[in-house]
């Protein structure tokens, strides 16, 4: 089941940022130490980190702590980022496909969702683009491969890698809603600083970029 990534409301600055990079660093070794068996008094400190890591994190990004208790109890050995795969679909050089997103008030976004598990890259970003828009696509290469913490996000509750795939529209029609989605169209280059965007999954930056590989398809895939 592929949902969106998480986004807070906090105002991303970069004391923020590097308060909360610290707080996701403490909880992943706090796991890291618990999965390995170990001693009873450091098994102790260990969940001790971890409780502090987590009333950081609830302070830096709103949420209540139970939300990180219950991620941690879900999540067994060693701690790694979770991976978000948004698909990328092109007319022309100047005009790409978004869709507005239910779960951030129908601000807009490429389709995509969280990374399933027995699903490749390709077969995620196929599926969420029927799901979200309607459309049949062929997944055909990586154009990006990034980290969150290194883009102007807001702040995150977890470490993220978001993988953007390329895609070509095969058949279908453009759904006016689905149950992720109320809207989806084609949005031109020009148009694109006037959206609304639902920046925890995609920014203009970001979007500039993609834009890039329209106009040079031969452009290499990028990896922070």
């Amino acid at each position: 089941m592929s949902a969106p990534p998480f986004h807070a409301d906090a105002t991303h600055d970069a004391s923020a940022t590097e308060w909360l990079g610290i707080a996701q660093r403490l909880q992943a070794l706090a796991q890291a130490g618990l999965a390995y068996d170990p001693h009873v008094y450091d098994a102790e400190r260990y969940q001790e980190i971890l409780v502090l890591s987590q009333r950081m994190l609830g302070h830096l990004t709103g949420l209540p702590i139970p939300f990180f208790e219950q991620a941690v109890a879900a999540e067994r050995g060693y701690p790694t980022p979770k991976v978000d795969v948004r698909a990328v679909m092109f007319r022309g050089s100047d005009e790409i496909l978004m869709v507005r997103e239910k779960s951030d008030g129908g601000r807009w976004s490429l389709p995509g969702g969280w990374a399933d598990i027995g699903c490749t890259p390709f077969e995620v970003a196929v599926k969420e683009v029927r799901e979200e828009t309607g459309l049949t696509v062929q997944a055909e290469r990586l154009l990006a491969l990034w980290d969150m913490r290194r883009h102007p996000h807001p702040p995150q509750a977890f470490s993220i890698w978001k993988a953007v795939i390329l895609c070509r529209v095969l058949d279908g029609e453009l759904q006016a809603e689905t149950a992720e989605t109320t809207e989806a169209r084609w949005v031109a280059r020009g148009d694109i600083a006037q959206l609304d965007l639902s920046t925890g999954r995609i920014t203009v930056p970001q979007l500039e970029r993609l834009f890039a590989h329209a106009l040079r398809p031969d452009l290499p895939a990028e990896c922070d």
